[in-house]
């Protein structure tokens, strides 16, 4: 059986080909790193697809929950048109401040706003405000909460709306129904919660690479 170790270097080999050198996402990199936060921003791979998932749907305006060090949110950034602009969500104000630093570092501040505090708050904020809802919504904060986000993203959908939310694999965890593990539970409460839903429809992916065994759910809002 394939181990990290060759994933990331399956990884490391499609990159090169596919991916050109980008010295300022490996510098948005290096600065989380010399942070001292964990690795948990998406891959180059991933961050790609996000990128070309929101050019295929043409995407205007993009919502993100859990910003971290702002690396996928870069990736969303550079996929606007003209007069596009990306939320983002976060509740450290420690991986905001240096998520704010990396948007200037990218070039990409004028895409891109901000808000700290927890994701619920904010989220009920823009729905009572009746912002314009959005046109793809990246779900990558705390897994516990994601059966109470996806009905606020919902809230700030439209038709045809599609909805990523990253980490629903968890190692395959997700077969574990002992409820011990809190992003586990919320995982697995948050995919029941698709099923039959009469909203959305619905499909996820394993995904396997330098991030290791995971994958994402992906979601289009009906008609």
């Amino acid at each position: 059986m394939a181990n990290d170790e060759f994933y990331n270097e399956v990884d490391l080999y499609l990159e090169a080909r596919l991916l050109p050198k980008d010295p300022v996402l490996d510098d948005v990199i290096g600065a989380q790193d010399a942070a001292g936060l964990p690795p948990m921003a998406v891959s180059p791979l991933q961050g790609a697809f996000l990128k070309m998932l929101a050019q295929s749907i043409g995407a205007r305006r993009i919502l993100e929950l859990g910003t971290f060090a702002g690396y996928s949110t870069v990736w969303l950034a550079r996929a606007l048109p003209d007069g596009g602009k990306v939320i983002t969500l976060e509740h450290q104000n420690v991986n905001a401040d240096l998520s704010e630093k990396n948007f200037a570092r990218a070039g990409v501040s004028h895409l891109i706003e901000i808000r700290r505090g927890k994701a619920f708050k904010s989220m009920n904020i823009m729905i009572n405000d009746g912002v314009e809802p959005f046109d793809l919504i990246f779900m990558d904060a705390d897994k516990i909460n994601y059966p109470v986000y996806i009905d606020q993203v919902l809230l700030l959908s439209r038709p045809g709306t599609v909805i990523i939310a990253d980490n629903v694999v968890r190692e395959g965890r997700i077969l574990d129904d002992s409820g011990k593990d809190p992003s586990v539970r919320g995982v697995r409460t948050f995919l029941e919660k698709l099923t039959s839903h009469p909203q959305v429809e619905s499909t996820a992916l394993q995904t396997v690479g330098s991030k290791g065994h995971d994958g994402f759910a992906m979601m289009r809002v009906k008609s």
